[in-house]
């Protein structure tokens, strides 16, 4: 009897915090947003790819913290140094612009200074 009293006289455990999710991380939200709007997955797997490369190449910043600069720097080093094809470079370009105006937000100006494939 004695055991249970002391059950009874225990102050109640303060909650436990729960933790907020993690918001979704920006390649995953590329992705959604790509299939949310019924892109094919092949289109999908080459813009994320893209945007992967993009952020690898500018030592993994976070585009929000790029512009326009950094896009040129990257489509030029595309067609300069790797030498692809025009429509490689173009479908970089589409990739890196959708990312930009649709899952992040921001409307780049008309990128003049790239260095044509």
């Amino acid at each position: 009897m004695n055991s249970s009293a002391d059950a009874n006289n225990r102050t109640p455990l303060p909650p436990v915090p729960v933790a907020a999710p993690a918001p979704p991380k920006l390649l995953d939200r590329l992705r959604e947003h790509l299939r949310v709007r019924h892109y094919s997955i092949r289109t999908e797997a080459a813009y994320v790819d893209w945007a992967r490369r993009f952020i690898l190449f500018h030592g993994k910043r976070h585009p929000q913290d790029m512009g326009a600069a950094e896009i040129e720097a990257f489509l030029t080093h595309l067609a300069v140094d790797r030498q692809v094809s025009a429509s490689t470079q173009n479908q970089a370009k589409a990739a890196i612009l959708y990312l930009y105006k649709q899952v992040l937000g921001v409307d780049l100006p008309w990128l003049d200074e790239v260095v044509q494939a």
